[in-house]
């Protein structure tokens, strides 16, 4: 893709634009003092570092980064990094360098080297989901001390190598402003946390670190642990599906208590366990600032909450709730209900998979009517049956679930006719509501009962509904008409999504 971009750029014609030397000189400070240039050159020759099948590969790559000797040779370097960019279909911002999924080659991170002596106000350096570059960061982190500014640094999904990884170790030192780090989606992080990190100092500047699929040992998690309590201002923490960490979890559950202004905390299959619940539950009187907190498939969870919840309702400021696919069991749910009583800001609520609520749903009733902040609700595969959906609806008349915005219903296929009737025949109190989900299970479908008609006439009342999803509802003939006569006489906007059956789209006319 790299290529045919490259083939493209140099067969076109180029229209004729402000010179880009000129809005470099306009916008920064660009052009190093010839002591300057002196000491970069000495740096470069300086550095040592012992070769490898990877390193090799960036030595070419670092002569592009060498000190400019002239204002001629300047215009020219630059002239070719602007065009560089144009082929990525990217463009040059003094503060931001925004590669990501560009499919980069080694020759493109080669242009890359060249291009970052140029920007020396740089904050954000963002080339994750290229592939092809894993091998050659090497090249890069040389020329961290030339943007020492930055505060963002995104290498997600870059295939890195240990030699990539060890580099940038070293190379952190060189950015003491570093506010955002996020190597997500790099095995080879894993076992080598430490090489990367290890330079953290107390009162470090980190505001969030992401650390997603990385292959992370219980060593590793360990790491993570005891380097918190120097992390004071981080606020988002992902080590998402690091499936080996759950046996650190008590160092990273004393690290977290050192995190005070942690707002996101996410540990989506992590191989928690029961007894993680009651190690985070100690934790979470620490974290009085934490908004979202995502605990979401971990299968062997469910059981932990029944005596262990305490300390999560006095997450006050908790916006987000997420315990999908957790196996929760009907204690679990009951103390739940206690604690989320106590979270006032709760705007979304997730216990999507967790077939304990079938049934059950009145257990949540309390949790529900006082959680008035609620914008998000998620209910899909919870084997709800009609009762259930008999008390979601009691309580929408009721008026308590005023702010809801989305409400996903999906995939609970033994909810009989009558039940959405009642359901639909209420859903007109949720004047908030945007998008609606009860479609079946992809190995089922049926044909819409008579309840179809009050979903039309509820939907004819709510002014801000886009979205209805209803995979694998067969609508009759009958019923096509019906939908076909409400697009003529409303006039909305509302796409009714029936999968591969059928598909209903509206637009709206002004």
């Amino acid at each position: 893709m790299s290529q045919r971009r490259k083939k493209n750029s140099s067969d076109g014609e180029t229209k004729p634009r402000t010179s880009f030397v000129n809005k470099f000189f306009r916008s920064s400070k660009l052009r190093p003092t010839k002591a300057e240039s002196r000491k970069k050159s000495n740096d470069l020759e300086a550095a040592d570092f012992q070769p490898s099948d990877d390193t090799q590969r960036t030595e070419n790559i670092l002569d592009t980064a060498k000190p400019l000797t002239s204002e001629m040779e300047l215009g020219s370097r630059m002239e070719k990094n602007e065009q560089f960019l144009q082929k990525l279909g990217r463009k040059s911002v003094n503060k931001c360098l925004d590669l990501n999924n560009c499919g980069l080659t080694t020759e493109d991170v080669r242009e890359v080297v060249a291009l970052l002596p140029l920007l020396p106000d740089l904050e954000k350096l963002d080339i994750s989901w290229n592939d092809l570059i894993g091998g050659t960061l090497h090249s890069v982190t040389q020329q961290m001390h030339l943007v020492s500014k930055l505060k963002i640094l995104r290498l997600g999904s870059c295939r890195l190598t240990t030699d990539d990884v060890r580099a940038l170790g070293e190379a952190l030192e060189a950015i003491p402003e570093l506010e955002e780090l996020n190597l997500s989606w790099n095995s080879k992080v894993g076992g080598n946390l430490p090489l990367i990190l290890q330079k953290f100092q107390e009162g470090s500047k980190i505001q969030t670190l992401e650390l997603i699929d990385c292959n992370l040992t219980s060593e590793d998690g360990a790491f993570v642990g005891q380097l918190l309590p120097m992390m004071q201002n981080l606020e988002v923490l992902d080590l998402s599906i690091n499936r080996n960490i759950g046996g650190s979890l008590n160092s990273i559950a004393q690290g977290l208590k050192s995190t005070s202004n942690l707002k996101v905390l996410k540990l989506h299959s992590c191989g928690l366990s029961q007894k993680s619940v009651r190690i985070l539950d100690a934790a979470f009187r620490y974290l009085c600032e934490l908004r979202k907190l995502d605990l979401s498939c971990n299968k062997e969870l469910g059981g932990g909450f029944e005596d262990s919840s305490a300390q999560l309702a006095m997450l006050e400021h908790l916006e987000v709730l997420d315990l999908h696919q957790c196996s929760l069991t009907v204690d679990d749910v009951m103390s739940l209900t206690e604690a989320s009583a106590h979270l006032p800001a709760l705007e979304v609520f997730d216990l999507s998979w967790n077939k304990c609520i079938g049934g059950n749903l009145k257990l949540l009733l309390e949790t529900l009517k006082f959680s008035e902040s609620l914008q998000v609700l998620r209910l899909s595969s919870c084997s709800l049956v009609t009762e259930d959906v008999a008390v979601l609806a009691s309580l929408i008349q009721t008026g308590h679930l005023a702010k809801l915005q989305k409400l996903i219903l999906s995939y609970n296929d033994s909810i009989c006719d009558t039940g959405w009737a009642i359901f639909c025949q209420n859903m007109w109190f949720l004047k908030e509501l945007t998008e609606l989900d009860i479609s079946l299970r992809p190995s089922t479908s049926r044909d819409c009962g008579q309840w179809f008609r009050h979903l039309l006439c509820a939907v004819t009342t709510l002014p801000k509904i886009t979205e209805i999803g209803m995979k694998r509802w067969i609508l009759p003939a009958t019923q096509e008409e019906e939908l076909e006569r409400f697009h003529q006489d409303h006039r909305c906007s509302i796409h009714f999504d029936l999968g591969e059956f059928q598909e209903a789209d509206f637009p709206r006319l002004n």
